[in-house]
């Protein structure tokens, strides 16, 4: 008797629907594009599902940073539905996106995820199940909203939004930005005061035994000098110009620290020096220092000097509660009003430095009114984003062509001293390769020329669109080797044979054709020929742009009051 694995997971109505996507084309509107033709920042405008679709032959894994800010369930959103289809219509959205996002991220990438109490938890499972419970790296919790508010009635006030973040494989992940700054401040003056002059001489007077670290060297110190800094004399100058020599003295922590400490003298100052094992130090020879049976911290190994200021800055560790006033001068960001759903520019920036590095790929598949590109720019970060909404054209574009030409300093242009520059192209989905003709059946859309073709169904095929400028039928590859070609021609055996005849040995080519005669199939054995459409019938859905679930609306009132960012 088989029993069946079971596993904890989510379910809601429609969960195992399959959407069968078609894998569209993108086209650029060089009208709308902007700025260096060379660009490879991508502004998309249409159904992100199917945008995401497109992109999947091209930037699978290049990915590095995600950031989505979804439609939040806020009821509004679901005026037409019952209360218990709600979470199932809004899984339903999110789930086949995650699914394509995830594809879409690098080994060492990272997905971020603005959402609300709504359906935080809900959103939670899923994306545990979706990206696996090993790589959920944490969640942030922001503050998004003046304490003291009116007119809400849960029973506390709302200030928070949230952030989730996934790893594609938490074993690769970077945190770019383990370590915020800030003033050194009174606390950490008052026990960071003494500077060490100056060492003396030195020798070694004893040798301990380590254990798997070997033998660890004692080393005595005689005529160093020590001073104390006095009230007067703690200034930003005086830490800045000792900042190498500043220290405190602790009590030492860890099992070879015990075992160290009976065995050198109680006063005075030693060092002992071996080689450790592991951490951030491991493989090198390193000194810790004593001063009277304490232990010596510098101040140099939890700080850092700020040239530009001539001050000393305490590093702290990044963390998940970010209470700053991130939303303060919010409404003139960018130029574009986007009331109640645009988020801050220091938001962005905060993820984008810790989670991607200049010239990486950031995407964002609910982009609104444009912060995540606006910020990706500005920081150097090349950047595909998409949006269904008419703001991709009264919003996106204006903002973006903005930040190109300089003149948006509002945000976190002055702290980068963003003067501009750089471009992209704006792309179109194109329309559906099919639609049904007067009788019902299947027929190629007359939008679609010979290149469009050709680029439709490499994809539909698995090939990568390249052209070979000299080789006509060279039209897209899969491999270094293998070749397809697309025509809306009759293919005769007389052509068939002058291709063949072109062919070098080990090429192999895949031939999508309108019509064939009969003799031209199986004639050599590494061409194969189909005909089109019926090659693609089946594999996927013809003829549908929308796969909003009527969540995101396009109207102008709801492009005003959408929670999509």
């Amino acid at each position: 008797m088989s029993i069946k694995k079971q596993k904890l997971e989510l379910t809601w109505v429609g969960k195992d629907e399959k959407f069968r996507l078609e894998p569209r084309i993108l086209i650029e509107d060089s009208s709308k594009s902007y700025g260096d033709p060379k660009s490879e920042n991508l502004l998309i405008h249409g159904d992100n599902l199917l945008a995401l679709k497109a992109l999947e032959a091209e930037f699978t894994g290049k990915i590095k940073c995600i950031y989505i800010d979804p439609p939040y369930n806020t009821g509004s959103a679901f005026e037409h539905y019952d209360d218990n289809l709600e979470h199932s219509t809004w899984l339903n959205l999110m789930k086949p996106r995650l699914e394509l996002l995830k594809n879409l991220l690098s080994e060492e990438g990272t997905i971020w995820i603005n959402i609300d109490q709504n359906e935080l938890h809900y959103l939670k499972v899923l994306c545990d199940e979706i990206f696996g419970r090993s790589n959920y790296l944490t969640m942030i919790t922001t503050k998004a909203k003046a304490a003291g508010g009116v007119g809400q009635e849960s029973y506390l006030f709302d200030l928070c939004e949230y952030v989730l973040i996934y790893a594609k494989n938490n074993n690769y992940c970077i945190n770019h930005k383990p370590f915020v700054t800030e003033s050194l401040g009174i606390n950490v003056t008052n026990v960071y005061n003494k500077i060490l002059e100056s060492f003396g001489k030195e020798k070694i007077i004893n040798k301990i035994s380590g254990g798997i670290v070997g033998n660890i060297d004692v080393i005595e110190f005689n005529d160093f000098n020590i001073t104390s800094l006095n009230s007067k004399e703690k200034t930003d100058a005086t830490y800045y110009k000792n900042f190498d020599k500043i220290f405190r003295t602790t009590n030492p922590q860890g099992g070879l620290m015990k075992r160290v400490i009976p065995q050198i003298p109680k006063n005075g100052l030693y060092a002992i020096e071996y080689i450790p094992s592991k951490g951030k130090r491991s493989g090198e020879k390193y000194r810790y220092y004593f001063l009277n049976g304490s232990l010596i911290v510098w101040l140099k190994d939890s700080a850092k000097l700020d040239v530009e200021s001539k001050k000393v800055l305490k590093l702290i560790k990044n963390n998940n509660l970010w209470v700053q006033n991130l939303h303060q001068g919010i409404a003139a960001e960018g130029g574009v009003e986007f009331r109640q759903s645009k988020k801050p520019e220091h938001l962005i920036k905060n993820i984008l430095e810790i989670a991607s590095s200049s010239d990486d790929y950031v995407l964002d598949s609910f982009l609104g009114s444009g912060t995540t590109s606006a910020v990706a720019h500005k920081m150097r970060r090349r950047w595909i984003g998409i949006e269904l909404g008419e703001h991709a054209y009264t919003h996106c574009a204006p903002r973006l062509k903005s930040v190109i030409g300089g003149s948006d300093q509002s945000g976190i242009s002055k702290s980068l001293n963003w003067k501009g520059g750089g471009g992209f192209k704006f792309y179109e989905l194109a329309p559906s390769l099919l639609r049904k003709d007067s009788f019902g059946n299947y027929v190629i859309d007359e939008k679609y020329n010979a290149n469009m073709l050709a680029a439709a169904m490499c994809k539909h095929e698995n090939f990568k669109y390249f052209p070979n400028e000299k080789i006509y039928w060279k039209q897209g590859k899969s491999t270094e080797t293998d070749f397809i070609f697309v025509t809306t021609g009759f293919v005769t055996v007389k052509q068939i044979d002058k291709i063949s005849s072109e062919m070098k040995e080990g090429e192999s080519l895949l031939i999508c054709a309108k019509s064939f005669a009969s003799e031209c199939e199986n004639k050599y054995s590494n061409i194969t020929i189909k005909k089109i459409p019926q090659i693609i019938l089946g594999k996927c859905e013809f003829a549908k742009d929308n796969y909003d679930l009527s969540i995101i609306k396009l109207s102008e009132v709801d492009v005003e009051n959408s929670d999509s960012e």
